[in-house]
């Protein structure tokens, strides 16, 4: 069950970026579409590498599959091109943080994944 959250200083994105995101994440991370969740934010305040141009920062958090170094490696090359070709960013605008979650930390149906 992935989670993403997305941030940028944008002014908007397109309507369409969301679910384009969540298609993205399903086919990179291997996971099913319809359990990706997705939070998208543009128009904030954000500096990356001391500068305030256009950028984003995507956080990948996952079961099972953000866990090593190699695993990160190839995700992180897919979604910098999904990223920079969407946004029309830089490479050195964009930032990803990966986060190994267990199931034991995530809450679904009044239980947590451990259990279902």
């Amino acid at each position: 069950m992935p989670f993403l959250d997305f941030d940028t200083n944008l002014p908007s994105i397109p309507g369409e970026f969301t679910d384009k995101l969540c298609a993205a994440a399903a086919a990179i991370l291997g996971k099913p579409k319809e359990r990706v969740n997705a939070t998208v934010r543009s128009g904030l305040s954000m500096v990356i590498g001391g500068s305030s141009a256009p950028c984003a920062q995507l956080v990948i958090s996952s079961i099972g599959v953000v866990g090593t170094a190699e695993q990160n490696k190839e995700h992180s090359a897919k979604f910098f091109d999904f990223l920079t070709t969407e946004l029309n960013l830089g490479k050195d605008r964009v930032l990803l943080r990966f986060h190994p979650l267990e199931p034991w930390q995530i809450g679904k149906n009044g239980t947590v994944m451990t259990f279902l």
